[in-house]
């Protein structure tokens, strides 16, 4: 659709912004809230509509007293721009469909998947339907260039050689057990007791961890002594340990971003809240650096950094 004035100039970049902020004013019947919804001053919105009538040669609002209310000229003008607003909404929404539709792959640590990322997707494919969003899970560090992975989550502190990386969350952790286990234990601010416990392990909390590396680091940190790492069970993840001590098999070294849902919920306790630690691993998502991000990876890049940034502010 080609727009012109009396005087046959056509339309230019800034006067389709004006007709823009006569579109939010009319729908508001209102300076003052089309200006808060572009985020400027009612003078400028009055100043902008007031240039586009001298441009277009006819009023476009009858200024009433408290009241706003759009000229005959104005009306049909007003659903002209509508329809060719829409239009542009359509046809861009299209093309960025276009861009973010197929197929991506994550692969995660099992604990990452299932306590963080998979409570969290439905988000994501809310805002990209079009993407096809496969998970895998593993232990392994995969190899980008032998396997089809787009994005990887790992918890650890890298290096990544030939990779690029996001660090999207730093970690804290200390003990979680159930409010059961903690009162049999006689465990309420009393890490001297944990001689008296189960210890469950994540086995493979990072890469090359030896079976008790979480409780080891933990305890040297704060200077508990008197512990048995040998009394108890070992799993290769992370939420097998937090399930265990639900079910009040012993004490797991709980990190902070992967528990906090149980520990709200009171299905797990922190018997030693004075006790926790910073992490000396974080959160990484990790891809190749062979090719700039396709704009699905992009995407997906973005938004695991939103959420958790999100995370962060609670």
């Amino acid at each position: 659709m080609e727009l012109t004035f009396g005087s046959h100039k056509k339309f230019n970049g800034s006067q389709l912004a004006n007709l823009d902020t006569f579109v939010k004013a009319a729908q508001y019947s209102s300076f003052t809230q089309a200006a808060e919804v572009l985020f400027i001053t009612p003078s400028a919105v009055s100043h902008r509509i007031a240039k586009l009538e001298q441009e277009l040669g006819f009023k476009l609002f009858h200024r009433l007293h408290k009241q706003l209310k759009l000229t005959s000229e104005g009306a049909r003008l007003c659903r002209s721009c509508e329809r060719l607003f829409n239009s542009l909404d359509e046809e861009l929404n299209d093309i960025r469909s276009n861009e973010l539709s197929g197929r991506l792959t994550i692969y995660a640590r099992p604990s990452i998947s299932l306590c963080w990322l998979v409570p969290r997707i439905h988000d994501f494919h809310r805002q990209y339907p079009a993407i096809q969003l496969d998970i895998l899970t593993g232990n392994d560090d995969i190899n980008f260039h032998t396997q089809f992975i787009d994005v990887a989550l790992y918890y650890t502190s890298g290096p990544f050689p030939g990779l690029s990386n996001i660090e999207l969350m730093s970690e804290e952790v200390t003990p979680v057990c159930s409010p059961a286990y903690a009162e049999l234990h006689d465990l309420i601010d009393n890490p001297e007791n944990i001689r008296n416990c189960s210890l469950l392990h994540d086995c493979k909390a990072w890469p090359q961890a030896a079976y008790n590396a979480e409780w080891l680091e933990w305890t040297e940190r704060h200077q508990v002594r008197e512990v048995n790492y040998n009394r108890g069970l070992s799993f290769d993840r992370s939420d097998l340990a937090m399930v265990a001590a639900m079910n009040h098999a012993g004490l797991a070294i709980g990190r902070k971003r992967l528990v906090d849902k149980h520990l709200r919920s009171g299905e797990l306790i922190a018997p030693f809240p004075a006790l926790i630690s910073p992490a000396t691993y974080q959160y990484h998502a990790v891809y190749s650096a062979d090719i700039t991000p396709n704009p699905r990876v992009k995407v997906l890049l973005d938004w695991l950094q939103q959420q958790a940034e999100q995370q962060s502010r609670y």
